[in-house]
């Protein structure tokens, strides 16, 4: 008896701790691979590329019409005028030789009086409207800027004449010009009685007519940025000069001024390039009259390329103006950033 329990004893034991099988180290060693597996690091397979397009070439995708408009509107016509401006080429005469002629064109050019003339005018034109243009545009800014009741309608109303087409606004005023049935002039007769008074009609006040034109429809643009300038001061700069006890004059010189400049610089800039190609507003108001007093640059240039057709002529009269406007704006703006850099 005692045998057998000896004997049977060991059976149970080994009955209730089995040693594992084949099967069992089986699915331990997986469990095992799959826990070391989750353990790796996912870096390679979030670094791995995606086959297919690169960003950056899907960027030259979106960019590449963009940059062929741009190279076909404004580019290839520069090209092509600076090719013709050394040709006598005529548009109205297509299938005419076209004969290389050099340097004719621009020496022509450089020694005409008369163009000389227009160069005059268009500077008496840019030079005074942008004065005024500062002028009233810094003025209006400051008064807006003291947020005054009814403030917001009375700069809606001043941004009027801004949105307005330059071709629309010349013939405005040239029937407020006229000199029986114009505004204008009644009402100069009535406070001047100057008589039969007329400002497109006159040789001394035809050139001041454009002037004034543009400056009324412009000095908005200048007093926009210019109030962007002065929104963009700080209130305690003020408060610490009230506190030194500066006069409201000492503080426009030493605090509004200053801060304001490079705004102002930049408004001269946009009206500066604005005014020296002016065409369609001057067209509409004077037609270049009387006689040429008011014949811009411009004007010039649409009359020699559209009404003389002398292409080749007009193509270096307009390099001439290109060169000139893009390198007294490069001057300009290096001169402003010296400004800005204070």
């Amino acid at each position: 008896m005692s045998g057998d329990g000896a004997g049977r004893a060991p059976a149970r034991l080994a009955t209730a701790h089995p040693e594992p099988g084949p099967a069992a180290m089986t699915e331990t060693s997986a469990t095992a691979s799959l826990a070391r597996r989750a353990d790796l690091p996912l870096a390679g397979a979030i670094v791995r590329p995606v086959k297919g397009l690169s960003d950056r070439l899907i960027a030259w995708w979106f960019i590449a019409p963009t940059i062929v408009l741009l190279l076909a509107i404004n580019i290839f016509p520069l090209l092509w005028t600076a090719y013709l401006s050394f040709t006598d080429y005529r548009a109205n005469q297509p299938g005419r030789e076209i004969k290389w002629i050099g340097l004719k064109n621009f020496d022509r050019l450089l020694h005409s009086e008369d163009v000389w003339g227009y160069l005059q005018v268009t500077a008496h034109f840019v030079c005074w409207s942008i004065f005024f243009q500062v002028l009233l545009g810094l003025g209006l800014a400051l008064l807006i800027n003291r947020q005054f009741k009814g403030h917001g309608f009375w700069t809606t109303l001043i941004l009027l004449p801004m949105m307005l087409s330059p071709a629309v606004v010349g013939v405005f005023w040239r029937y407020l010009f006229q000199p029986q049935a114009g505004i204008f002039n009644y009402i100069v007769n009535f406070f001047v009685g100057a008589g039969d008074f007329t400002m497109i009609g006159d040789v001394d006040l035809a050139p001041w007519a454009i002037v004034l034109v543009d400056s009324w429809m412009w000095t908005p643009y200048v007093m926009l940025i210019c109030l962007a300038g002065l929104r963009s001061i700080p209130d305690y700069i003020y408060e610490a000069a009230e506190v030194d006890r500066a006069s409201p004059w000492r503080q426009f010189c030493s605090i509004t001024l200053p801060m304001v400049l490079p705004f102002l610089m930049l408004a001269v800039l946009f009206r500066a390039i604005e005014n020296f190609k002016m065409f369609d507003m001057v067209v509409e108001l004077t037609s270049g009259g009387p006689g040429s007093v008011t014949e811009l640059a411009s004007i010039n240039l649409k009359r020699e390329a559209f009404e003389k057709w002398r292409t080749g002529y007009s193509s270096a009269f307009a390099i001439i103006l290109f060169v000139t406007v893009f390198g007294a704006a490069n001057i300009y703006v290096k001169a402003m950033n010296l400004v800005k850099q204070r």
